[in-house]
């Protein structure tokens, strides 16, 4: 988490979701870390890209040693796992508190235009 806050979440945010404080700030968005197709990339894409850089995300092989390359990739596996976990993976009580706030929360809206 150290590393990931140090380097990577200026551009990605925090919670990796591409809102960090350079972006606020007026630089290109990067890519949230949820995306599905980021979620299904092996751990060696990540580390390509903190290593050799990705479209405008400069290459930080000088900055970042190896192992902690690895430990940012460990992060951000963490920080997907975190927003998509299966429901399976939660302790029963979590299960019984998450399906109860979906059982109560209000339906969506309908879209603008759409009449059931």
């Amino acid at each position: 988490r150290q590393r990931f806050e140090i380097y990577c979440s200026p551009c990605h945010g925090r919670a990796g979701r591409g809102d960090g404080m350079v972006v606020r700030r007026g630089f290109r968005t990067p890519p949230s870390l949820h995306l599905d197709r980021l979620r299904a990339q092996p751990d060696g894409y990540f580390y390509d890209v903190i290593t050799s850089g990705f479209g405008v995300m400069p290459d930080s092989a000088a900055q970042i040693p190896v192992p902690d390359r690895w430990a940012i990739v460990a992060y951000v596996r963490a920080l997907q796992l975190s927003q998509h976990a299966p429901m399976a993976a939660l302790p029963a009580r979590t299960q019984e508190l998450v399906r109860a706030q979906a059982a109560s929360a209000p339906a969506p809206a309908a879209p603008e235009g759409h009449h059931p």
